[in-house]
């Protein structure tokens, strides 16, 4: 058995029934065996056994009441993975899909990620398995109130520093700041998201998906391609996906799809940006209405999905970005898009595609760009919060705009460079994931067995 199975190995044992968490170590383990055979150090130094091993983790009730009197009990997490290049940074999601596994294969991502933003921050990530869906403000203030009585005693603007995710948003993340403010007596920077009223930053809920299409004009460019003229499918209709049309529609490509929880909604002309801001602040879970406007969009219910993937991949598109969540784009989908023409990916979510839906990209050697690198928009920006924050001042959109594309274009750079040092040019699975390693262990290196 080599040390990187036996590593994964050991780490069931460990962590047993934790498989998204599985998937995320295997996919970056994979990848290392190069680094590893040129550099005993990391194996002496036991790097993987300890970079997969949160530094702490922490687990927590979190009572509330509901409008009508009742008791209600959701389970909270953080869970702080690596600190070495930084304080740990990541989001905090709330859906009922959030358990032990998925906060930690976030967390293992959000060290890599963090890392390849060449940015002072580690890895870490947060939830609980609330759904604010249907719920009124009260009853996510209440909510929101009761898990920032926990989390307040692990989090701090130098030690961890949350952000929001999935059902997390400037309300969520209003309600905790309060919460924060009011048990500790201080006002700082120890959560970013923030509304623009008190410290919050310009950009930053464009940046996730403005990031993944900067990501993936970078990828084209490098092969004397780029995003105009090109039909592009996206995924969700949160602010990720939003986000990617808008900064496609500024590009010069056709977005034509997006989706939800309960189909997908296909217009060839393009999809209708105005009208998707305005139906998604109106219902969470609307899109079908899109069709009253528009008679000439078509809108597959989930229930008509394919059996073995998702619909919105299955339409006719150059270029796709997955922007809803983890594996919602399958081996097969994987496969019609490639049929269909595809030639870019750009991952605005967090491990969207599956393992096997990754091989087809990389068999087919189109540009496809990581999760951890495509989407590491979002988190930039929030670090480019903390330091507004940190020096009181208060960037403009351009300003913010503008160092984003910067780190973007160096995440590209990075793991493209590295994938060639490698001996694997375009694999840029591979050179993220060494990338990010390498400057992660050589820091834990440097910093001592702790």
């Amino acid at each position: 058995m080599t040390y990187i199975h036996k590593t994964i190995s050991d780490l069931k044992h460990s962590s047993p029934a934790q498989a998204e968490f599985y998937q995320a170590v295997e996919e970056v383990l994979d990848s290392l065996e190069p680094i590893l055979e040129s550099s005993a150090c990391y194996q002496q130094q036991a790097i993987i056994q300890r970079m997969v091993e949160p530094e702490r983790q922490i687990m927590f009730r979190v009572p509330w009441m509901d409008d009508n009197g009742n008791i209600q009990v959701n389970k909270g997490y953080r869970v702080e993975f690596n600190s070495a290049l930084g304080p740990y940074k990541g989001g905090l999601r709330f859906h009922p899909s959030v358990n032990a596994s998925i906060i930690k294969f976030l967390g293992f991502e959000q060290i890599f990620k963090n890392a390849l933003t060449g940015l002072a921050i580690g890895g870490g990530k947060g939830g609980a398995n609330f759904d604010p869906k249907g719920r009124s403000d009260a009853e996510i203030m209440r909510f929101c109130q009761s898990f920032m009585s926990e989390l307040y005693r692990h989090i701090g603007p130098t030690t961890d520093v949350p952000a929001g995710d999935i059902g997390v948003g400037a309300r969520e993340i209003g309600y905790m700041f309060g919460q924060y403010k009011r048990l500790t007596g201080r006002y700082e920077g120890v959560l970013t998201g923030k509304s623009l009223l008190w410290g919050g930053s310009l950009v930053r809920k464009e940046a996730t998906g403005y990031g993944a299409v900067y990501f993936a004009d970078y990828m084209l460019a490098d092969r004397g391609d780029s995003l105009k003229g090109k039909k592009c499918l996206v995924s969700g209709a949160g602010n990720v996906a939003i986000y990617a049309i808008e900064k496609l529609y500024q590009l010069g490509a056709v977005p034509v799809s997006c989706s939800d929880s309960r189909g997908a909604l296909y217009h060839e002309k393009g999809i209708d940006l105005v009208l998707l801001k305005q139906l998604k602040e109106e219902c969470s879970e609307c899109l079908d209405k899109y069709l009253e406007t528009h008679s000439d969009a078509k809108y597959v219910p989930v229930a008509d999905y394919p059996e073995d993937g998702n619909a919105v991949w299955r339409f006719t598109a150059e270029a796709a970005f997955p922007c809803a969540t983890q594996n919602e784009l399958s081996e097969t989908d994987a496969q019609a898009l490639i049929a269909n023409g595809c030639v870019v990916v750009s991952e605005g979510a967090n491990m969207p595609s599956t393992a096997k839906a990754v091989d087809v990209f990389i068999e087919a050697k189109i540009a496809y760009g990581p999760g951890k690198a495509a989407n590491a928009g979002g988190v930039a920006t929030s670090q480019l919060e903390m330091a507004q924050n940190a020096s009181m001042q208060s960037w403009t959109f351009e300003k913010v705009d503008e160092r984003l594309k910067e780190i973007m274009k160096n995440i590209f750079d990075t793991a493209n460079n590295t994938a060639t040092e490698f001996g694997q040019p375009g694999n840029l699975v591979f050179g993220a994931n060494i990338a990010g390693f390498k400057r992660v262990a050589d820091a834990m290196i440097e910093q001592g067995i702790v």
